[in-house]
């Protein structure tokens, strides 16, 4: 289910035998008699093998290539050209458009995160936090992690749904550390609904399984859960990705030696009891946590007896009788210290801090903010971007005099080695080929890619027969990429900086092409088209009545394509804020993670939606 490909590119690359190696063995045999080749290329090129690093695996195999096993980061980045990121005087009225326009949708973004750290609202909190005597999900955070920021992944989820508003759908994730040990946490928020669970909660969950999988990341539930919201049953039980796959996740994460504990911090019916009960170790809280698949009212309505939720389904009677819990706790202090003795127990290196030296850009990431364009109009040239997002502005670009629309290189962003994709102007013929050479190059050296997407408004159709062929040939050229985007194997992560619009995109490594992460500006545009340069005037003809549906179908495609529209439904993991894209430095930490046979280093690629202190 799960492709190895992009688990092992995320440690080292994983070495694997290849046509020109065989030769170079049958060689070796021939001059070394018995002694297995593979033997000694181990000996030769790994006599230093780095603990814990995943050559157990591979040990067998004779390496791709040989390369050093010295930090990317430190390959004399100061060597690479340094971009000029003077903006021009001609471009000033742009650049103050753009800011304008950027102080106006962060202010936007500013106000739904504060709405959404209310939870379900201030009577909601204070009736969770006084009467039920349960602590809110961010104090609940705030005694499992340890000290210091966390990312929490897609905040304005569950925004202006169809079915209303669910705060950060219902239920928080992201990742913290836990005793030093990297994890994915899944926390419930019951003063959302309840926390009843909707489509996009369950939407969300599953996505924060999915990063626990494919970085082999500790999986940390906090269970405060009424079951699922039945008015919207057929939209989160029957389907292939509804509400079960959550439980069929836990199972395949168990069978891979992801380790996965639960605390059963309020009520868990239904389906949120099967949460904790299919991990590995679990904790309920004493008069707080209870577990059963039917409530008391459910009960009193089909035998008629009358029984408490402690007596059906309460701390004590699952930690003394059923055995579905594996520890008590008195309090939610004490349960959340319980928990982070059973992750001191998983047998988890924790991850040793990288000392990576590197240089700021010479130019203020402030800026950024007159760059990220208002519209495709407005915008500028891209490299006045990477000047103010590589370190020290150094960019070893590749084919910089041939298909210019595309800008590619090497640069580094916090000290880490990244191969740089982003559009400048429409994709043409000669910039697709340039950019499926140069995602091939990346894939082969295991050079993770970092894309930044501002897609151009998709051109008319063809009006010649000349003109149809040099259309053909671009597609042939974009497809050529997308093959090539999409059979990288290295980690992919994409940040629209402005419009994500059409094919394009995908070509690009849009959503649908399963990047590692996706990230928006705020000012980013998500649709078919853009909806800027859709007409409102039919075209000549007998058509009555169609320019008001052009003018309302614009109006809905304005609506639906803004950042928010899209961050609240998951269809990236959250919006950055322009000034603070560096931090995706973050995204290649190395994470320590335990399997079944052993501890294998992989690397993750995580990103900074909305860090938290």
């Amino acid at each position: 289910m799960w492709s190895p490909a992009p688990l092992c590119a995320l440690g080292r690359r994983r070495p694997g035998p290849s046509a020109p190696l065989q030769p170079l063995t049958r060689l070796l045999q021939r001059e070394y008699g018995e002694q297995p080749p593979t033997r000694l290329l181990q000996r030769e090129y790994r006599e230093l093998p780095l603990p814990r690093q995943g050559w157990g695996r591979t040990h067998h195999l004779p390496p791709r290539r040989f390369v050093s096993n010295k930090p990317k980061s430190r390959r004399h980045p100061k060597t690479f050209p340094v971009l000029d990121g003077r903006v021009p005087a001609v471009y000033r009225h742009v650049f103050e458009a753009n800011l304008r326009n950027s102080e106006a949708v962060i202010n936007r973004y500013s106000e739904l995160l504060e709405r959404v750290k209310k939870g379900g609202g201030e009577n909601a909190v204070l009736r969770h936090t006084k009467r039920n005597k349960k602590l809110f999900v961010r104090e609940r955070l705030r005694l499992l992690l340890d000290d210091g920021d966390f990312l929490e992944l897609s905040p304005l989820a569950g925004l202006d749904m169809p079915y209303g508003d669910v705060p950060a759908a219902g239920c928080l994730t992201g990742i913290g550390k836990i005793c030093g040990v990297w994890c994915v946490f899944i926390a419930s928020d019951a003063t959302v609904k309840g926390g009843t669970i909707y489509p996009i909660g369950v939407k969300k969950q599953l996505r924060a399984q999915e990063i626990a999988m494919e970085n082999r990341l500790l999986s940390v539930h906090l269970v405060d859960s009424g079951g699922a919201f039945l008015p919207l049953q057929s939209e989160l039980f029957p389907d292939k990705l509804h509400g079960g796959r959550i439980f069929y996740n836990e199972a395949i994460m168990s069978a891979m030696g992801i380790p996965q504990v639960a605390v059963v911090c309020g009520s868990c019916v239904a389906g949120g009891a099967y949460v904790p009960t299919m991990a590995e170790e679990s904790v309920i809280i004493d008069k707080t946590g209870t577990l059963f698949l039917a409530g008391p009212p459910l009960v009193k309505a089909a035998t008629g007896e009358d029984v408490s939720p402690e007596d059906l389904g309460g701390a004590r009677l699952h930690s003394q009788v059923s055995g579905c819990t594996d520890h008590f706790a008195p309090s939610e202090e004490e349960a959340y210290e319980c928990i982070r003795n059973v992750v001191s127990t998983l047998n988890c290196e924790p991850v040793p801090e990288e000392d990576r030296d590197h240089d700021s850009p010479l130019y203020s990431p402030e800026e950024l903010l007159g760059l990220a364009p208002l519209d495709y109009g407005c915008t500028l040239p891209v490299k006045l971007i990477l000047s103010r997002l590589v370190d020290g502005s150094r960019l070893q670009e590749f084919k910089a005099a041939y298909g210019t629309t595309l800008v590619t290189g090497f640069g580094h962003v916090e000290g880490h080695l990244v191969g740089i994709v982003a559009n400048n102007g429409e994709l043409a013929h000669d910039a697709a080929l340039k950019g499926s050479h140069f995602v091939q190059l990346c894939g082969q050296r295991g050079i993770p890619i970092l894309f930044l997407q501002n897609t151009a408004p998709q051109p008319a159709g063809p009006a010649s027969i000349s003109q149809a062929e040099a259309h053909s040939n671009r597609l042939k050229a974009q497809a050529s990429m997308m093959a090539a985007v999409a059979c990288a194997a290295v980690p992919k992560i994409t940040i629209v900086i402005g419009g994500c619009f059409g094919s394009d995109s995908y070509v690009m490594c849009g959503r649908s092409f399963s990047p590692n992460f996706l990230f928006l500006w705020p000012n980013a545009r998500v649709a078919l088209v853009d909806s800027r340069h859709f007409p409102t005037v039919p075209p000549a003809g007998d058509w009555t009545g169609e320019e008001l549906e052009l003018k309302q179908l614009k109006a809905k495609l304005e609506e639906e394509s803004s950042a928010f529209y899209s961050s609240s439904r998951l269809w990236d993991d959250g919006i950055i804020l322009p000034q603070d894209t560096r931090k995706v430095g973050f995204l290649f930490r190395p994470f320590y993670s335990p399997i079944s046979q052993g501890v294998i280093m992989t690397h993750s690629r995580l990103a900074v939606c909305c860090f938290q202190t």
